[in-house]
């Protein structure tokens, strides 16, 4: 019997995947096997490495606990995440792009009104969020569902905090009107860190890299017979836009404030400090 080589434990994972039945099964397995393969033929890793590799994603699953997803984390660090975003960007032009969905995405977020305030805090610079959306064509669409969310002055967000069950904080879902806009009270995003207190953060650190992400507003945007929209807006001037610890940020998502001097605010609220405001138009792509 000849000696096993890595050819051919290679060729012989293969095969055993060659009877999958759905054929994006296969296709998904074999070209884990030869890239996974390559990879650990390339490195050459130790057993003590293998067996560092194995606990470092048992600690990343342990980590796993409620608002708290170390895969999506881990994805997002290394870049996957984006390059999944990116792969699936529409091509049609005129389209809003796209950035990574992150770690704190609630579904079915509380129903706010048009106008309010999605935060009971007076912490944070006020910030007036005024958008549209329409189609590529500019058409303005009535009743789009867009969820909006960020996190606070603090750098948390509201499932990180020891919130009430069922309280939310800068978060919350809007209707468009009849000309399309979506109009809410929020505060101006600032930098935070990703978590990086458990596996994901230990990585950062052992290859130097810093756990900062630029201040952003999340958007998740839907409307009936549109492709579902998932972006961020981002403040200019933010130091870490051009080493977002994510790789989530895109030239045509980085805006400007403006800023506003006190005084009657929009939607009635009297302003006794400086605030400022946010105007973007979001275009959908048809399914």
């Amino acid at each position: 019997m000849n000696a096993v080589t890595p050819e051919q434990i290679t060729r012989s994972a293969l095969a055993s995947f060659a009877g999958a039945p759905d054929g994006r099964t296969r296709e998904l397995s074999n070209a884990l096997i030869r890239h996974l393969h390559a990879f650990v033929t390339e490195v050459d890793p130790t057993p003590a490495e293998w067996m560092g590799a194995i606990e470092f994603l048992t600690r990343v699953g342990h980590t796993c606990q409620g608002a708290r997803q170390e895969f999506i984390l881990l994805s997002d660090v290394l870049g996957v995440s984006m390059l999944v975003d990116t792969l699936q960007q529409t091509e049609e032009d005129g389209v809003t792009e796209s950035t990574v969905l992150g770690p704190f995405y609630v579904e079915e977020p509380p129903i706010a009104e048009q106008g309010s305030r999605i935060t009971d805090s007076d912490d944070g610079i006020p910030l007036w969020v005024d958008i549209e959306v329409t189609d590529s064509a500019g058409k303005p669409l009535e009743g789009a569902i867009v969820d909006i969310w960020e996190g606070g002055p603090d750098g948390l967000y509201d499932v990180q905090r020891d919130l009430p069950e069922g309280e939310y904080d800068l978060r919350g879902r809007f209707r468009t009107d009849a000309d399309g806009r979506v109009r809410c009270w929020a505060v101006v995003p600032v930098s935070y860190q990703v978590p990086a207190d458990g596996p994901v953060g230990d990585l950062l650190a052992k290859t130097g890299r810093h756990p900062w992400r630029p201040g952003h507003v999340h958007f998740k945007l839907a409307a009936d017979g549109f492709v579902p929209l998932v972006t961020h807006l981002f403040p200019s001037g933010d130091p870490y836009l051009t080493s977002d610890a994510v790789f989530g940020v895109k030239p045509s998502l980085i805006i400007e404030l403006d800023e506003h001097d006190p005084g009657e605010g929009p939607a009635g609220r009297e302003m006794n400090a400086p605030w400022k405001s946010l105007h973007y138009t979001f275009a959908l792509s048809r399914e």
